[in-house]
């Protein structure tokens, strides 16, 4: 199968299980904001020099595609796509090892000390980039909420506590 299927040439796509919907939908636009955010994390990933940051990083990216992919399923699959991917959706677990994971870092180097200005390291730059990326995307799940759809709150607090966690990377990064 090619990668160039035409089905999306009339300005179309297909969500998770099939439903098709304007490139221009909320649903769409929001879960490309998680995909942009993860081809940023790519190039955090890219140019960090921390072994154990990249697998953080890495195993964050396979995350995103879960949350990707809850994203992608119209509300009326959305049991649907719990069931089938019982294993693979964003969960408070995940969450809290987010959480656990800024608590050690804070431990370590002493938290929140002020803002900074991004750019001391190509990866501090990327993580900022990252970061700002991430709270887009966060405010894109905030609004498909708002407009009605069905959003599970965990997909939010990933999103929030993410950001979090990326500004920390990147002052560990400058």
């Amino acid at each position: 199968m090619s990668i160039a299927t035409k089905t999306g040439d009339a300005g179309t796509t297909a969500l998770l299980f099939g439903k098709r919907v304007p490139k221009t939908h909320l649903r769409v636009m929001t879960y490309g904001r998680i995909d942009e955010l993860t081809s940023v994390l790519g190039l955090c990933r890219a140019h960090c020099e921390i072994e154990g940051t990249k697998d953080l990083v890495h195993g964050i990216q396979k995350e995103l595609i879960y949350l990707m992919s809850e994203l992608a399923t119209d509300d009326a699959d959305q049991a649907r796509f719990l069931e089938k991917y019982a294993d693979q959706y964003i969960s408070e677990k995940m969450v809290e090892r987010l959480t656990v994971t800024i608590q050690t870092m804070e431990s370590n180097d002493g938290g929140f000390a002020g803002w900074t200005y991004p750019g001391n390291t190509i990866a501090d730059a990327f993580f900022d980039q990252a970061r700002t990326t991430c709270r887009r995307a966060e405010r894109g799940v905030v609004a498909l909420k708002e407009s009605g759809a069905i959003v599970r709150p965990e997909l939010m607090q990933y999103l929030n506590r993410l950001a979090d966690l990326l500004w920390l990377l990147g002052r560990e990064h400058a």
